[in-house]
């Protein structure tokens, strides 16, 4: 009869053996930026493993992948991500035959587009970044021609509605995975969804005394959070964050502030600050830094709601009495 000193090491033997097993069962779930991974925490089961691609103080516009980051993609049950309207870097790669199946595209809730039709928004675009962008100067409109007015603005995350969209397609997708643990993620799901709203109530109520502050954005990332909560947004610096904007549109931009109320530029700390500074030299501007990549917010079950909360937080640095 073995003694309890062979019973243990027993056990542990086969905790060891057990544990790399345990290990490759876990869901492993890719996300290529912070935000979506905030939305993916606020739904899954605890056990589920959340890897994000653009690391903090790097743009999805233009980000580079590395090859570690290419095996986390190979590894894993299901990928989320905006779609090739924001994170052009994915946008061959993800329409491949390889991770297609297991791509989710949360700016319209389904499956990425076929690699062929990828293809051919790439190749259409694919030489804008060394023409001439002086001319690209239309409000509302990148310097590839897109449309990102308020149907069009890819930064759905920052819009509460459309975020519990991404959380409910996040779920539909979580939850068609083998020994997906649907209790939990209904449960999950159905506190997130109480809790943002009771935060855009309260951020609402937070953020009246905006009203009639004329805010300007470094680029059009903060047109949905504007929009949903009734701020006055009077003008975008860059149509496009990875092109120094056309003089025409520079020109437009600095008549803006001069005739705007108390006018207070959102930057991100993302991007370059010395050509803005340049345009707004001599002009009584005040200034707050937001991010729209949640960069320095933790990333847990409440880290959504935070994240909201801290976007009004750095807006409400707009008022004159709250300017540093």
């Amino acid at each position: 009869m073995p003694n309890k000193s062979q019973a243990s090491a027993a056990v542990l033997g086969l905790a060891a053996l057990l544990s790399p097993l345990s290990a490759l069962a876990a869901t492993n779930v890719v996300t290529s930026i912070k935000p979506v991974e905030l939305l993916v925490k606020a739904v899954a089961p605890d056990d589920v493993e959340v890897t994000s691609l653009v690391p903090a103080g790097s743009s999805p516009h233009n980000y580079t992948m590395r090859p570690s980051q290419r095996r986390a993609l190979e590894n894993s049950d299901v990928i989320f991500w905006v779609g090739p309207e924001m994170e052009t870097f994915l946008s061959r790669l993800l329409g491949g035959e390889e991770f297609r199946e297991r791509t989710v595209s949360l700016i319209h809730g389904d499956d990425v587009p076929r690699a062929d039709d990828t293809d051919l928004h790439h190749d259409d675009h694919g030489d804008d970044h060394h023409d001439d962008h002086g001319d690209h100067d239309e409000p509302g409109h990148d310097a590839h021609g897109h449309d990102h007015g308020a149907g069009e603005d890819p930064h759905i995350w920052l819009d509460p509605v459309l975020a519990l969209e991404m959380a409910k397609d996040i779920h539909k997708a979580l939850s068609q995975l083998e020994d997906a643990n649907t209790k939990a993620l209904d449960a999950n799901l159905a506190r997130f969804e109480r809790t943002l709203l009771e935060a855009e109530e309260d951020i609402q109520h937070r953020l009246e005394p905006l009203a009639n502050i004329s805010l300007f954005a470094y680029h059009d990332a903060f047109t949905r959070y504007a929009g949903h909560f009734n701020l006055k947004l009077d003008g975008i610096l860059t149509l496009n964050p990875e092109l120094s904007p056309g003089a025409r549109h520079i020109a437009e931009v600095q008549d803006k502030l001069r005739k705007a109320n108390q006018p207070c530029l959102l930057t991100e700390p993302q991007f370059n600050r010395q050509w803005w500074r340049s345009i707004t030299q001599g002009l009584d501007i005040t200034f707050s830094t937001w991010d729209p990549l949640a960069t320095e917010i933790e990333s847990d079950r409440d880290g959504y709601v935070n994240f909201l909360q801290g976007i009004a937080d750095n807006a409400l640095t707009c008022l004159p009495e709250n300017a540093q």
